[in-house]
């Protein structure tokens, strides 16, 4: 546990001259305010403000006070910055003028789940899988969808162009503090994922929104834009958010079965997820690009099912000699990593203690995903465990920004509808 001084010693001894303090916005987006050391006393005392409407991207008018309050653990100088004047790092909550965490941030959204789930004695570790790609930029560098490599799963070297900026990613976050479980080339050309290992459900949400702007700014250092697009191209597989989880009670984790058979408690985990699936999704999968990737296949999952083994299951049991992990697939890398963790303790624990059995095992055919994002925010709105994990109000809002992004993505004239009417009409 950091103190005060200690993060006062570190700035002083490691020569950082900027600080930025950093919290994340409704859609995912990392925000961030940078003071100078003079100005740490005043952000240690919780007196840093600022414009509240930041927290929607000045989509939702919100005009409330808040302030940051920074978590000392999360404290980390940046390795890409330049090592004389240094820049550190401090993950913020987001909190009322009389100190109260602000409901409508995503980080308070989760540690209100973590609490629920401590109070009834469980623990949720979680380990995510994170797929990007690494494209090119034109001239101006502005970001596209161009490469020109054809490098496919697992492919190394010359034929994985990225294979540098890949590895510079992953030594860089070990120099942060993180732990790399594993990183390869994925099947689209240009894609790449990094695997980062379990931790609690907080820290790994911190750990994800650090480790998306380390990958960009390492990836800019290569020329290259690192996107995590669900679904940048029609002709390739979309980049997936695969999260990992293991519970613990008492201690032990309750998804591990002596008889090497799937145990009950992990039974009802996936029958709580599968039962809240269509509802979670507005969140999992947030975008309307989202559903581009779930309905185009390559391995995506379209289905409400689950099994021990293979690629296109929803939810994947697995057992191994170190434990037992149940893998959720359908999660994508543009979801809010803070509220997604949040909808999956949420539907977790409900079919945890409410003993639900998957479908299957009832004999009822597999429902499938939502087809698009409008009928994803419909189902949130009707499932009463998912809204009160989000909060009346959050949700209330949530869902006036998403029909928003709905209508307006209805309203552009695609370059498909041109190519198939303008012409024959």
């Amino acid at each position: 546990m950091n103190t005060k001084k200690d993060i006062m010693k570190m700035i002083e001894e490691e020569d950082v001259e900027f600080i930025r303090l950093q919290f994340t916005d409704v859609w995912g987006n990392l925000k961030n305010i940078a003071v100078t050391p003079g100005q740490m006393k005043k952000v240690m005392d919780n007196m840093y403000s600022f414009e509240s409407s930041a927290l929607f991207n000045d989509i939702y008018e919100y005009n409330e006070e808040i302030f940051l309050h920074p978590d000392l653990d999360t404290f980390v100088i940046l390795p890409w910055r330049p090592q004389q004047a240094k820049v550190g790092k401090l993950t913020c909550d987001i909190c009322y003028a009389d100190g109260k965490l602000c409901d409508k941030s995503p980080r308070t959204i989760l540690k209100k789940m973590v609490k629920e789930a401590k109070d009834k004695g469980y623990t949720f570790i979680v380990s995510p899988e994170c797929e990007f790609f690494l494209f090119h930029t034109d001239e101006n560098g502005n970001p596209t969808t161009m490469t020109h490599e054809k490098a496919g799963y697992l492919d190394v070297g010359p034929v994985d162009f990225g294979e540098n900026a890949r590895r510079e990613m992953v030594l860089t976050l070990e120099e942060m503090g993180f732990e790399i479980e594993s990183s390869h080339h994925e099947k689209a050309p240009a894609q790449h994922e990094i695997d980062l290992a379990q931790a609690g459900s907080l820290e790994t949400a911190d750990a994800v929104m650090t480790f998306k702007f380390a990958v960009r700014s390492i990836a800019k250092r290569f020329g290259l834009y690192a996107t995590f697009m669900p679904k940048p191209r029609t002709d390739v597989a979309g980049s997936g958010m695969h999260l990992n989880f293991s519970v613990y009670k008492d201690g032990v984790n309750i998804f591990d079965d002596k008889n090497d058979e799937v145990s009950d408690d992990a039974k009802y985990f996936i029958g709580g997820i599968m039962a809240h699936a269509e509802a979670m999704c507005a969140v999992t999968n947030p975008t309307v690009n989202s559903y581009k990737r779930i309905l185009a296949g390559f391995n995506a999952p379209g289905e409400i099912n689950w099994s021990c083994r293979g690629e296109k299951s929803l939810i994947r049991h697995h057992r191994n000699a170190d434990e037992t992990r149940i893998e959720l697939r359908f999660p994508d890398t543009s979801a809010n990593p803070y509220l997604t963790i949040a909808v999956c303790i949420a539907a977790g624990l409900d079919g945890i203690e409410k003993k639900i059995v998957p479908d299957e095992e009832n004999g009822l055919v597999p429902k499938k995903l939502p087809g698009s994002l409008l009928d994803a925010v419909k189902r949130m709105q009707e499932d009463q465990v998912i809204v009160d994990a989000l909060g009346e109000e959050f949700t209330k809002i949530y869902k006036e920004i998403k029909d928003k992004e709905c209508e307006d993505y209805m309203l552009q004239v695609s370059e498909w509808e041109i190519r198939n009417y303008l012409d024959r009409m």
